[in-house]
């Protein structure tokens, strides 16, 4: 009889550690249990290597977001990625840019938003138009792709990592 009350306390023990992991992986992981109103932005980028469902989308270095859709535009052959960023953000000037970064030299890429004034602002998608539409309403105009960084090492392993255009002055 004392052992099963034992092994029962054991367990209870061994299901409360579980859920204290549980409960960490979920706070310090970005699940968050409010729900922050987001709004939706739309991006094309002509590579979107690294990017995927789930990947951050940072401003000055501040998760801000993270990407809800990537789907290809076969006609224009170009990446639509679609972001869900807090609605603080807004509104962001047509100038703003989005940028895929790397992490690191090992890998991991999020998606960069560099606000700039324009003309105008960046508009959201009402009621019956459609993000990537002809309506142009919230897209990002200006974005950069990303970096293949072997083929720029390739490049430069190639070239000696000299500039043969560089004259030398006697």
């Amino acid at each position: 009889m004392r052992e099963s009350i034992f092994e029962t306390l054991i367990g209870f023990l061994v299901i409360a550690i579980a859920g204290i992991f549980v409960w960490h992986t979920m706070t310090t992981g970005g699940i968050s249990f409010a729900q922050e109103k987001t709004v939706e932005l739309g991006v094309r980028f002509n590579s979107a290597s690294g990017i995927e469902r789930g990947t951050d989308v940072r401003m000055a270095g501040v998760k801000i977001g993270t990407v809800r859709d990537v789907d290809l535009d076969v006609v224009r052959s170009e990446a639509l990625i679609v972001l869900a960023v807090e609605d603080r953000i807004m509104p962001l000037g047509d100038g703003t840019a989005a940028r895929i970064q790397s992490e690191s030299l090992l890998g991991g890429s999020y998606i960069n938003i560099e606000p700039a004034e324009g003309f105008g602002e960046i508009y959201l998608c009402e009621d019956g138009e459609e993000l990537f539409g002809d309506s142009g309403c919230g897209e990002i105009l200006y974005a950069q792709g990303a970096i293949d960084l072997m083929t720029l090492f390739a490049s430069f392993a190639s070239s000696g990592g000299s500039d043969d255009n560089l004259a030398v002055s006697e």
